[in-house]
This record gives C-alpha cells, sequence and structure tokens, in this order.
C-alpha cells in the first residue's frame, strides 16, 4: 500500500546545499519509519539518515551537522536537506519505509523503497 517517490537531486556545486523530498502514498504513511540511503558503484548502499514517526532522528557520522531530515505528516512527506555538500557526497539517493518505531540503519529492515535520485557534487 506504500508507494515512494524520491525527487530533488540535481547538479551542484561543492558547499551547496540541495533539498530532496520522499513523496509517500498510503493512509498510513505517517507511522512508518523512513530512511535515507546512498549508494556510489563499488560501494554498499549506506544509511544516512532516518526519522521515526515520532520524529526520532539519526544521522550517520559522515553527514552529521549538514544534513537534516523532517517530516510533514499531514503531506506524507519526508525532506533530506543537505548543506555543505562535498564531492564525496555523489551518490544516488533513496528513501524506504519501514512500519515500525525505530530507526534501522540496515536496508534489508526495509520493505518500501523509492526509485532513487541522483546527486552529484562538482568540485
Amino acid at each position: 500500500q506504500v508507494q515512494l517517490v524520491a525527487s530533488g537531486g540535481g547538479l551542484v556545486q561543492a558547499g551547496g546545499s540541495l533539498r530532496l523530498s520522499c513523496a509517500a502514498s498510503g493512509p498510513t504513511f505517517s507511522s512508518y519509519t523512513v530512511g535515507w540511503f546512498r549508494q556510489t558503484p563499488g560501494k554498499e548502499r549506506e544509511f544516512v539518515a532516518g526519522i521515526s514517526w515520532s520524529r526520532n532522528i539519526y544521522y550517520a557520522d559522515f553527514v552529521k551537522g549538514r544534513f537534516t531530515t523532517s517530516r510533514e505528516s499531514a503531506k506524507n512527506t519526508v525532506w533530506l536537506k543537505m548543506n555543505s555538500l562535498k564531492p564525496e557526497d555523489t551518490a544516488v539517493y533513496y528513501c524506504a519505509a519501514r512500519a515500525d518505531v525505530v530507526v534501522p540503519r540496515s536496508s534489508g529492515r526495509y520493505g518500501y523503497w523509492g526509485q532513487g535520485t541522483q546527486v552529484t557534487v562538482s568540485s
């Protein structure tokens, strides 16, 4: 019943900002935990940030102080604001959802996935 659409990626220079959105359909989405992951060729898909229905938020160490995630339950939308972007942030970014009260860091714990959106940071 849950469909996710990730958008907002693009090309930005180092030090710039982007805001990604994860728009979801489904009447129970507001109770889901949403995680953000990213993947580049040759690397495992890695956890970036996550937010639960109660807005408990967790960040990977490599984005702390630069990225923030938030949600608007009335609009079934989760946001990932990315500031101070670095070339190493270049990746395909995915949002995923799970019916849970915690924020898992493993991609296998999430059952619903968006298509991903490309973020490219130039030097």
